[in-house]
């Protein structure tokens, strides 16, 4: 089983491969491609619910979707998106609810933001609780930028990412997720941690990736960031497999006497 004290090591070298997946099915074909680390992201939100952003995920769901894909995995380790207002308005409220993703079954948890989270992140590590962080493009500020937007073009930007970067480091965070941001920032951010660094439309540099599952599999396009690749196209096949079933209805071709009990 994939542990905090493995992930550490992905800074020497080895790339660490992150998906995100939100029930036990696909939870269980990751891990069955040899993936290790799922996140239970609250990219659900736009995903799963069809919501235009994640603001309205809550706690709730994400306890019920981290509880299917923790009861699925065998092996791999499972994070826990913390959502919108479960962390932000004060250290006792990012603790319970950190806590709850915990006994979710959750291995670790991940929140967003820079200095405003740091005690939220010491916190939770005193009393044992892995914490990855989120710097750059934060889905949950997407009404402060003014929406999905590349952060950290200009040096003030980039070095405010970076000395969050540090302190999130030295709260405790275990890795940090690099969003949109340009990729020679992303390269002196993995340089200059100790942790590992997890891009997302963050380049080639940073010491692991992540994708949304539903992008890696070409089934979302109603919105697809220019750091996605689709490795398939599973809404088309979704699509000629559908027609196909209601044309042989139609038909009379289905059910068949192959298909037919006697």
């Amino acid at each position: 089983m994939m542990t905090i004290p493995e992930l550490r090591q992905y800074k020497r070298g080895k790339k660490l491969i992150v998906v995100t997946a939100y029930d036990a099915l696909f939870a269980r074909i990751v891990e069955q491609a040899g993936i290790e680390t799922i996140l239970v992201g609250d990219s659900l939100g736009v995903v799963v619910q069809g919501k235009a952003n994640t603001l309205s995920v809550s706690m709730d769901d994400m306890l019920y979707h981290t509880k299917l894909v923790a009861g699925a995995v065998k092996k791999a380790l499972v994070i826990g998106d913390m959502p919108f207002m479960s962390y932000q308005a004060s250290r006792e409220d990012a603790l319970r609810n950190a806590g709850r993703l915990v006994q979710a079954g959750a291995q670790a948890v991940k929140l967003e933001g820079g200095a405003a989270v740091v005690d939220r992140v010491e916190a939770m590590t005193q009393v044992g609780i892995p914490v990855v962080g989120h710097l750059g493009m934060t889905p949950q500020s997407v009404h402060q930028y003014g929406g999905y937007k590349v952060q950290g073009k200009d040096k003030n930007q980039a070095k405010a990412m970076l000395d969050d970067a540090k302190a999130l480091e030295t709260a405790g965070a275990v890795a940090v997720v690099l969003e949109a941001i340009p990729a020679e920032l992303a390269k002196s951010m993995t340089a200059q941690l100790t942790i590992p660094t997890i891009g997302i439309g963050a380049g080639p540099y940073c010491d692991g990736q992540v994708l949304v599952l539903y992008d890696l599999l070409g089934m979302f396009d109603e919105f697809v960031p220019k750091f996605v690749k689709p490795y398939a196209h599973l809404k088309a096949d979704a699509l000629q497999a559908l027609r196909r079933y209601k044309e042989e209805v139609e038909q009379g071709k289905f059910p068949s006497d192959s298909e037919s009990y006697r």
